[in-house]
């Protein structure tokens, strides 16, 4: 633990590769101590090899997020561990099947669900209170355009990412009081293996890399940003504080 007092430590989800990969050894190389959570063991070996090259430090956890006691086991972990975390970057997710809403197979649509909004909510639980512990505690978990847009055939997924902004925000404005941040990251088209899934005609490489974004998954999640409830949009640079205007009261 000795190692680690003066280094905040983070939390990534899905660190193995992509998006998670990038902001992972970003944030190692910023200073902080990396949890690093994935799949797989040999992808998460790869990836303390990179964060050891840029002189950081990480604890490799090789879990499913679909296994809900590896979560609550984790957070214990780390609550003996540590005492504390500073900050989540909840990226892991799936696409899902891209189909007509009447065709989707049930066991793909519990699927979905499963990953990218079960495994967060159950990672709000077991993370709350350790947040909590921290001087600057601050959260973000990565949505998609898909959320708003609700084009034809990504029904699953674009269901799934607006449950979770729903989630986030909600959050938010519960814990706002104790100095957590809570944000949701649009990364847009990226250089992505789910991207190149969703559109397998695309040039990849005309499309920005999940190390472009890294630099603002690392700002978003220092202790310096104080915004909460609200969208980095990463292909416009801005953040979005609402997407619909507010109702005239604060009811349903």
């Amino acid at each position: 633990m000795a190692e680690t007092e003066d280094r905040r430590i983070v939390v990534v989800t899905g660190a193995s590769r992509g998006i998670g990969k990038a902001a992972a050894v970003a944030l190692a190389a910023a200073g902080c101590h990396v949890v690093a959570v994935a799949r797989t063991q040999g992808g998460l070996e790869e990836l303390d090899d990179e964060i050891r090259a840029v002189g950081g430090s990480a604890t490799l956890v090789p879990a499913s997020l679909t296994d809900e006691g590896a979560i609550d086991r984790l957070g214990l972990a780390l609550f003996e561990r540590y005492g504390r975390i500073d900050a989540l970057f909840a990226n892991a997710g799936i696409l899902g099947p891209l189909s007509p809403v009447g065709h989707v197979d049930p066991k793909k649509w519990d699927e979905v669900f499963a990953v990218n909004v079960t495994a967060n909510y159950r990672l709000i639980r077991s993370f709350d209170p350790l947040l909590r512990r921290s001087a600057a505690a601050r959260t973000l978990f990565v949505t998609s355009a898909a959320s708003w847009k609700c084009r034809a055939y990504w029904g699953p997924y674009s269901a799934s990412k607006a449950a979770l902004d729903a989630i986030v925000r909600t959050w938010a404005a519960e814990v706002q009081s104790f100095g957590i941040t809570a944000n949701l990251l649009n990364p847009g088209p990226l250089r992505t293996r789910m991207r190149a899934q969703a559109m397998p005609g695309e040039d990849p490489m005309s499309l920005e890399t999940p190390e472009d974004l890294a630099p603002h998954v690392v700002a978003a999640l220092a202790p310096e940003t104080t915004r909460t409830g609200e969208v980095f949009d990463f292909p416009t640079r801005s953040w979005i504080a609402h997407r619909f205007p507010a109702a005239p009261d604060a009811g349903a």
